[in-house]
């Protein structure tokens, strides 16, 4: 009995204690200073937050979300993911002047929530308490004040994914206990302040996505505890410093899609931690240190695509145990494949050792890889089994391959190296032509050429003769870029006046600003401001006195055409078009500078945007999805449509590219690169005559149409657009013609219009696309190759091609019933303009690779009897849209004229 009653006096006193350290626990967790609670009110109500999350009469230690307290004071403040009230959302601001009286703030968490407006100075000199401060995805402005320097407590600093500008503080660099500095994703310039080399506590340092420009400081090197390292998609130049291989705990290293030179140091051997080396898109070279690896290696993906190494590939490369990603294309590298076969941990690694110089056999180092890309080497031999079917090959020397190099560039390569070439397996092996030969046959082609080089001049004299006989007879004359001569306008004082033909109306291009406006707008035209050097002249980032931010051209006339500038204005002068950039106004008062002032666009240009990075922690890439891509090519050919169609002459844009594509918030597309806009050469103002005496080469002009001053010429631009929208690929609407063929061979092959699986091998693999989607694809992708017809005359015009992108699905689909079926008798549609085109390229046949469904050699793949198969379109209107053998009668796509051809160029 007395072991029970002690028993249950434990148990009261066990209770008792519990309900007073209850009680003492909320004590402490409610809100004792009032000053503190007015702050938080005062910060309720001026960024709007809802009475759900922190309800006014409730205590808010105890009972709002995100709100933590220490000893009665508020400790952290949350308010990621929160919504504002209604009346909050019509004006969000970065109103937080309340946190001054939270003196005891440790944690500071407002990402995701939109703050527009900047960082208040007050930030560094009063919450000196702030452990935390996280506003990264705030949509927050401006600089970031130095002030935070000053905030010595600060163990992570996350500024990411806003729209900060200016430089990077120095000041940053007193924070010496920070762990993680994220300042990704903003619009920082200048260099990367020295005094990071002080924050020896970092394990976390991201400066990606920046115009960060300069070298990498040395001072990097000492940060010992970095794990993460992300300078990437700046311009940093200069070398490497050696002293990053002192990081011996790095376990990320990102560099790339920068302008690095110099070779990879040695000294990086000493990452034995590193899982991810990226170091691709820069301007490296040289050979690769053989023990630049370290072994055993932690290694899982290394990028070195896109540089200019060179030499042998280290042999520690190909069997690191954990890798996962091997690319190493686009560079100079060369040699054999590793003649081993490895016991790998993985079988879905990838290796990318596309468009280098290596040959030889295909090895067994191959079987450890899921998915390889060989393509644009000179491999000779059989594919072994072990290769994978999804493997690229194309544009090697192997055998029983099409879409293989010549039999020349073959033999001519590996005797080179001293070495035989295989001859694909077949017998007699063909040697290149002797060097005697060789010179012989030059002789023989200078002499021809030299004949035909005097009688073609003697003609050329005759046919200028007679043109200039013929435009003396007319009223008017025409520029060489034919800018049709009118009244000048008076030139405003200090600039120079307009070149001969040129009319100008200089109040139908904007305000005039003056000179010190814009140096208040750009700082002095400060080098941190500087955009690019452009060829017509260097572009700044500016922001005027109203807010607006904008684009100046700064255009120099000691080193610019003269003229440039002023045909440029007289362009934006007689065109308007909601598709074009909208120029916001002019200074024209420096007699040697001249300045013109664009609308600012969000998103910037198509080869910026095209891919995105993410805010994950894979770093990885978000591509645009394919309505947003299929919307910018309408939009683009929207633009060019107008130019080449609703002027009068054609105006032809001459500098269609990713770059020249402009995007606003909301993906609309504004072409801009204006400054080599011309009149079509031969536009209809010219009689027959003019015409009937062009030379015969200049309707036909090299493979990229190098008559430049043609709409034809715009056509094909816009045709590698279109290919580097349908295949991600950066770069193909840049390239240049030796480039461009590289790409048509390993990308043209799979565009049939008989086979829509084919296009599938090309596609973006970062695509989400269905069957409907698909078939989207596989038209733009057709549209692209019509675009790029070796023969300007043969090209679709601009108006049909816009036609073509709004109806994709009519592209691809023949639909059984007359009411549905594409009504184009006339060889003026927009269809037959666009198919017409294939039947004429000599290639189509020919590149087609094996397997698919070609046509019998020698017979035209498009040029076809009215008959219809019958695994053709009969079966398409039930829902089936597969194309393979697919017919099309004439009457859908009619064979057009060579007298319509002319007048379509004209």
């Amino acid at each position: 009995m007395v072991d029970h009653r002690i028993v249950l006096a434990l148990k009261l006193l066990l209770l008792v204690l519990f309900f007073e350290s209850t009680f003492e626990q909320q004590q402490q967790e409610r809100l004792s200073s009032p000053i503190e609670r007015a702050a938080l009110l005062g910060l309720r109500s001026t960024l709007g937050l809802r009475s759900r999350d922190w309800p006014r009469k409730a205590d808010p230690c105890s009972v709002w979300n995100g709100i933590k307290c220490e000893n009665g004071s508020v400790s952290e403040i949350n308010i990621s993911g929160f919504k504002r009230t209604r009346l909050g959302s019509q004006n969000p601001q970065f109103r937080v002047d309340s946190l001054v009286n939270l003196t005891r703030l440790k944690s500071f968490n407002a990402s995701g929530f939109y703050l527009l407006g900047s960082i208040p100075d007050w930030f560094g000199q009063r919450l000196v308490s702030l452990q935390v401060l996280d506003l990264s995805s705030c949509s927050i402005n401006n600089a970031i004040p130095g002030s935070l320097g000053n905030l010595t407590s600060l163990t992570g600093l996350y500024l990411y994914d806003n729209n900060f500008t200016g430089m990077i503080p120095s000041s940053l660099g007193q924070l010496v206990g920070l762990s993680v500095l994220d300042l990704s994703a903003n619009m920082f310039t200048g260099s990367i302040p020295v005094s990071f080399g002080s924050l020896r506590n970092l394990t976390r340092l991201d400066i990606s996505m920046n115009f960060v420009f300069g070298s990498i400081p040395v001072g990097i090197g000492m940060l010992l505890k970095l794990q993460y390292l992300n300078f990437s998609n700046n311009d940093l130049s200069s070398s490497i410093p050696a002293q990053l291989g002192d990081l011996s705990n790095l376990v990320d290293l990102d560099l790339s899609f920068n302008s690095l030179t110099g070779s990879l140091p040695a000294e990086l051997k000493g990452l034995r931690n590193l899982q991810r080396m990226l170091i691709g898109n820069n301007m490296l070279g040289g050979s690769l240190p053989v023990n630049l690896f370290p072994v055993p290696s932690q290694l899982q993906t290394v990028v070195l695509k896109s540089n200019n190494f060179d030499g042998a590939v280290p042999d520690v490369l190909w069997s690191m145990p954990q890798l996962r990603l091997l690319d190493i294309s686009g560079n100079n590298f060369t040699g054999m494949l590793l003649n081993a076969s490895l016991n790998a941990n993985t079988t879905t690694a990838e290796l990318n050792i596309s468009q280098n110089l290596f040959y030889g056999g295909l090895t067994p180092i191959l079987r450890r890889f899921g998915f390889v890309d060989l393509s644009g080497n000179y491999f000779e031999g059989r594919v072994p089994d072990y290769v994978n079917d999804n493997a690229s090959l194309v544009s090697n020397c192997l055998q029983n391959l099409s879409n293989q190099r010549s039999l020349h560039d073959c033999t001519s390569f590996y005797t080179e190296k001293g070495l035989t070439f295989d001859n694909f397996g077949l017998p007699n092996s063909t040697q290149p032509p002797a060097r005697e030969n060789s010179r012989k046959s030059n002789r023989k082609v200078i002499i021809l050429a030299s004949v035909l080089g005097g009688v073609g001049l003697i003609l050329l004299l005759i046919i200028l003769l007679v043109l200039l006989l013929f435009c003396i007879r007319k009223k008017g004359t025409t520029t060489q870029r034919g800018v049709g001569v009118g009244p000048v306008t008076p030139v405003p004082s200090g600039s120079s006046p307009p070149p001969p033909g040129v009319s100008i109306d200089f109040s139908s291009f904007g305000e005039t600003f003056t000179y010190q406006q814009l140096l208040l707008a750009t700082g002095d035209f400060s080098d941190l401001n500087l955009i690019k050097h452009g060829h017509s002249g260097d572009l700044y980032k500016g922001i005027l006195e109203s807010g607006i931010p904008v684009v100046i051209k700064r255009i120099d006339l000691q080193s610019q055409r003269k003229e440039a500038y002023l045909l440029e204005l007289d362009c934006f002068s007689k065109v308007s078009h909601p598709r074009l950039v909208p120029l916001l106004g002019h200074c024209l008062e420096k007699e040697n500078e001249k300045f013109l002032i664009y609308k600012h666009m969000p998103n910037g240009d198509l080869s910026s945007s095209l891919y995105r990075k993410t805010n994950s922690e894979d770093d990885s890439l978000k591509s645009l999805d394919w309505i947003t891509r299929l919307k910018i090519a309408i939009g683009a050919a929207e633009g060019l449509s107008y130019l080449h169609h609703e002027c009068t002459p054609s105006i032809v844009h001459r500098d269609v590219q990713a770059s020249s594509i402009l995007l606003d918030d909301k993906f609309e597309v504004r072409l801009g690169s204006l400054s080599e806009v011309c009149t079509q050469e031969g536009d209809t103002r010219q009689s027959r005559i003019t015409r009937l005496l062009r030379l015969p080469q200049s309707s036909e002009q090299g493979t990229s149409g190098s008559l430049t001053t043609t709409c034809a010429y715009d056509v094909y631009c816009f045709g590698k657009v279109l290919l580097e929208l349908v295949t991600g690929k950066l770069g193909i609407s840049a390239s240049s013609d030796a480039q461009l063929k590289e790409f048509s061979e390993q990308i043209l092959p799979y565009i049939s219009i008989y086979d829509k699986e084919l296009v599938i091998k090309i596609v973006d693999p970062s695509l989400i696309i269905d069957e409907d989607l698909l078939e989207e694809v596989w038209a733009m992708a057709i549209v692209a190759r019509s675009c790029l017809n070796p023969k300007p005359s043969r090209r679709p015009l601009m108006r049909y091609i816009l036609k073509a992108l709004e109806n994709p699905l009519k592209v691809v689909r023949e639909e059984n019933s007359g009411s549905a079926r594409l009504r184009t008798t006339s060889s003026r549609s927009w269809n037959a303009s666009l198919f017409g085109s294939w039947r004429h390229s000599s290639s189509d046949v020919a590149v087609i690779p094996a397997g698919s469904s070609a046509r019998p050699e020698g017979e035209s793949s498009f040029k076809q009897s009215g008959a219809s198969n019958s695994q053709g379109s009969g079966q398409n209107s039930g829902g089936d849209h597969s194309s393979s053998h697919r017919r099309h009668s004439r009457e859908i796509y009619p064979e057009p004229s060579d007298e319509q051809d002319v007048e379509r160029q004209d």
